[in-house]
């Protein structure tokens, strides 16, 4: 099929400029053309899987055109088996969060062009090839997110402390932090377009595939400590996105305040686009600057933190939709430890991780919106032995938290174990210590969500809930292809891995092989 990364990608943008057109009284064709686009979409994500080749680490079903001779920037378009289950992962999440948007009343046509222009900004983020046409994507992104969460979040309000929160507020300190990034992002790829050569012209490129090649940098690249500049400019701009501490305070704000399925796609994609520009940008094109030892140890401490703190403050959440916010800060922990390493088993086992998180934590966000579109609450505390009146509703609940806290059997399990055995087990870094301290992440993330199972839905019913519904048809639409998912590579990994290891073990070769000096004296 010619041109499928563009169909992917820009299907989502037909079905806006449908929608458009729609009267703005017809709710359910609005909300049938999102549903038919993203559906699309996801048939063409599925064909991609079944057409890929998981044999070689080579880009597959590359398109390249000019795009802006004068300043050698093209419609680059290829993936890998790191792109392939980001593409996955984003095209099955935004079909189900049409569904999970069913409910959406407010400003119909607004909402779901907003949606279907972020889908597409996500998508090619995921698909782009040319670092120019990267950033332009990443950047779509911003502006459709900044108005999901400030027009259809909650209304501002203030708290007994006097602060303002809110959709607004949250959507400000979304867009403002994650511009902030960006601009680090904006300066280490004008160094890089500035000082790498295209093989070919010999003029400058934005070029990824030319980027990562070592031979064709020149200029200032020369100087070891400029890659180590460039590198910690790219790093923030991703940390922000994961979000890594200290810069992670935007996201608890984000999600509390975001609609259901907004929360859905900040956790299940956004936060895997950070780890996904690391892997994609900064580890092959600086692969020394990643192997020094104070960038290397860095990353696994900052993945320790965190693990311990976004673990502990879900702990001490009261707000539902807040600690799973806090548990996805401490998921995403585990796979900056996985990637720290610089090993085979940790670099697959970190992004296992962030499809599997992808799915559990989008598992969770859903199951929260049920509660609370019945009980217009998220309190832990306000429940109690709802497993009585809501079994099917605690089943499902049940086996989210089992995924999350990454019980056997479940998805979680094996990329958290491959996360940590390849961080103990890297030969380049001792960071056995480091790794031994965050397994105390599982203990505490058990504890958070058994103790959260307990009080909503062991003991006595609560009276005031005696009447409540049990969870409906569309909503098990959304969750239970979640859930297969999760028991099915939980069980059986295999085609995950073998989507993944081929691109990830050569990634791994090339950063391995990288030359550059050393401060600590340990290779």
């Amino acid at each position: 099929m010619n041109n499928v990364l563009t169909w992917i990608t820009f299907l989502p943008v037909i079905g806006v400029l449908l929608i458009l057109f729609v009267p703005k009284n017809s709710k359910n064709l609005i909300r049938v053309i999102a549903a038919v686009f993203t559906g699309l979409q996801l048939v063409l994500a599925v064909w991609l899987y079944m057409n890929f080749d998981t044999g070689t680490a080579e880009f597959q079903f590359k398109e390249q055109y000019s795009w802006i001779p004068s300043f050698n920037i093209e419609y680059f378009m290829g993936i890998d088996g790191l792109s392939i289950p980001m593409v996955l992962l984003t095209a099955f999440l935004s079909f189900i969060c049409i569904f999970a948007s069913w409910g959406i009343d407010k400003s119909l046509k607004g909402y779901f062009a907003m949606f279907l222009l972020l889908d597409t900004g996500m998508m090619g983020v995921f698909c782009a090839l040319d670092f120019f046409l990267f950033y332009i994507f990443w950047e779509v992104m911003l502006l459709p997110m900044y108005f999901l969460i400030g027009i259809w979040g909650s209304p501002s309000r203030k708290d007994p402390d006097g602060m303002v929160r809110g959709g607004p507020y949250a959507a400000i300190k979304f867009f403002l932090y994650t511009l902030f990034g960006s601009i680090f992002m904006l300066i280490a790829m004008l160094v890089m377009y500035f000082n790498v050569s295209d093989p070919v012209t010999g003029g400058h490129t934005f070029n990824m595939l030319h980027l990562m090649d070592q031979a064709n940098h020149g200029g200032v690249l020369a100087d070891f400590n400029i890659r180590l500049w460039i590198y910690a400019a790219l790093f923030i701009g991703f940390a922000i996105k994961v979000p890594v501490f200290p810069f992670h305070t935007w996201l608890p704000d984000a999600h509390v305040e975001a609609p259901t399925a907004i929360s859905v796609i900040l956790a299940g994609v956004l936060l895997k686009m950070g780890t996904y520009g690391m892997l994609r940008i900064s580890f092959p094109m600086l692969p020394d600057a990643m192997k020094w030892e104070y960038f290397a140890y860095g990353m696994a401490i900052l993945g320790l933190i965190n693990i311990l703190y976004g673990a502990f403050c879900a702990m001490a959440q009261k707000d539902l939709k807040k600690l799973v916010a806090y548990s996805s800060i401490s998921h995403m922990g585990i796979v900056l430890l996985g990637m720290s390493g610089l090993t085979s088993l940790g670099m697959n086992g970190a992004v296992m991780q962030m499809f599997n998180h992808g799915t559990g934590t989008a598992m969770l966000f859903l199951l929260v919106g049920v509660i609370y579109d019945r009980a217009h609450h998220r309190q832990i505390d306000g429940f109690g032995g709802l497993a009585v009146r809501m079994p099917i509703y605690a089943a499902m609940v049940s086996l989210a938290f089992f995924a999350g806290l990454g019980l056997p059997g479940l998805s979680s399990f094996m990329s958290e174990v491959f996360s940590f055995l390849g961080a103990f087990g890297s030969e380049l870094f001792d960071l056995r210590l480091i790794t031994i301290i965050s397994t105390l992440g599982i203990v505490i993330t058990a504890a958070y969500f058994l103790w959260t199972f307990q009080r909503m839905f062991l003991g006595e019913l609560n009276p005031k809930y005696a009447d409540l519904p049990e969870i409906n048809g569309r909503e098990l639409f959304t969750l239970i292809p979640l859930g297969i998912i999760i028991i099915f590579l939980g069980v059986y990994p295999a085609p995950l891995l073998d989507l993944i290891k081929t691109s990830l073990n050569e990634l791994v070769e090339v950063v391995k092989a990288a030359n550059g000096p050393t401060l600590l004296g340990l290779h």
